[in-house]
């Protein structure tokens, strides 16, 4: 009978092979009972947790040690102090390992949960951020007190399908007026019968931001019955990366900055209306995509997963502009008059 190298091989990992012994109480401590240890583990571990700076530097295992033995750790559960020379640093930090304490996995991310709204317009993601082109030639209006303006770039995402609205602006900063002006337009009928994308959403989930905190947006928000919710700061979270929350407005900015802004080297635009015109033309191709995780496009999956009662329309800009409106303190004169507009009443 004849076998071959490889059957010889796989016959040779049938046999019983050495294997490693270890003593009867391998794993199990011999300084401490394993409660008592454990206990010392848990506060050297959080000394290190909570001396963790941003670049990822924290308190060693040696210093945390000095300092249960010199001076004790106020815990819940009183002050917990350890007895000179009985832990060091090589015990500790095997046993921080083997229960899970040390620093790779305490500072573990958790996994990430996916959420999707279920009809089109429940949620809108809003956000601006600076546009690569930073500035154009001829700005609608400029502050002479501020200098030029620059150009952001706000955009709103409507959670279920990934439908994008996006326009240029030149503002001085994050201001609740110029945000508002972009969402009127954003839930505005557009002139493109290409881009039906419009009306009301139940929710717009935004950073806590100038925007957010600004009591015109909320008021025009509370008017509009529209339900706003704040992004989670960064570190608000335990180690949680808040930001991915946030991922479906963020993914656009990028993809319009390297798809679309980045052919502003051969052609700039000059005037804000310009380069939102050309915006407009990339955000229909760019609607027309595949959907993340659907077989149709963003702009078809928003059609199809309309409300079963339909679009919540937007109010037209009269009405609008009435529900941004903020009164104004003004003092009464002498002959209890007040002057509006160069008018005394």
């Amino acid at each position: 009978m004849v076998f071959s190298t490889s059957s010889v091989y796989r016959a040779l990992t049938d046999f019983l092979k050495p294997r490693t012994t270890h003593r009867v109480d391998h794993g199990k401590p011999r300084v401490l009972p394993k409660a008592e240890l454990e206990r010392y583990c848990e506060v050297v571990a959080a000394l290190k947790l909570r001396t963790t700076n941003k670049q990822g530097r924290h308190l060693s295992t040696k210093r945390a040690i000095e300092l249960l033995e010199d001076y004790g750790v106020e815990t819940e559960q009183g002050m917990v102090r350890v007895p000179k020379g009985i832990l060091t640093r090589s015990t500790v930090n095997a046993y921080l390992t083997r229960w899970h304490l040390d620093q790779t996995r305490l500072r573990r991310q958790p996994p990430a949960v996916r959420f999707q709204a279920e009809r089109s317009n429940d949620c809108w993601q809003f956000d601006m951020s600076p546009s690569d082109l930073k500035r154009i030639e001829k700005p609608d209006w400029i502050n002479p007190d501020k200098g030029e303006p620059t150009l952001m770039l706000f955009s709103v995402v409507d959670d279920r399908s990934g439908v994008a609205y996006q326009e240029y602006h030149c503002v001085y900063g994050e201001n609740a007026e110029s945000a508002l002006r972009f969402l009127f337009n954003a839930m505005a009928p557009k002139s493109e019968v290409e881009f039906p994308f419009q009306g009301r959403p139940m929710l717009i989930y935004l950073d806590n931001g100038p925007v957010a905190k600004s009591r015109v947006f909320q008021n025009v928000m509370l008017a509009l019955g529209i339900e706003w919710r704040t992004h989670i700061p960064a570190g608000k979270d335990g180690e949680r990366v808040t930001a991915r929350s946030k991922g479906k407005v963020e993914r656009p900015f990028r993809t319009v900055k390297e798809a679309h802004e980045t052919l502003y080297h051969f052609h700039k635009p000059e005037t804000e209306q310009q380069a939102n015109e050309w915006l407009m033309r990339y955000l229909l191709r760019y609607n027309r995509q595949d959907h993340r995780s659907e077989s149709h496009s963003r702009i078809e999956d928003w059609l199809a997963n309309l409300p079963s009662d339909g679009i919540r329309e937007m109010c037209v800009w009269e009405q609008f502009c009435r529900f941004a409106r903020e009164p104004e303190r003004r003092k009464v004169g002498t002959d209890a008059r007040v002057s509006v507009g160069g008018y005394h009443l």
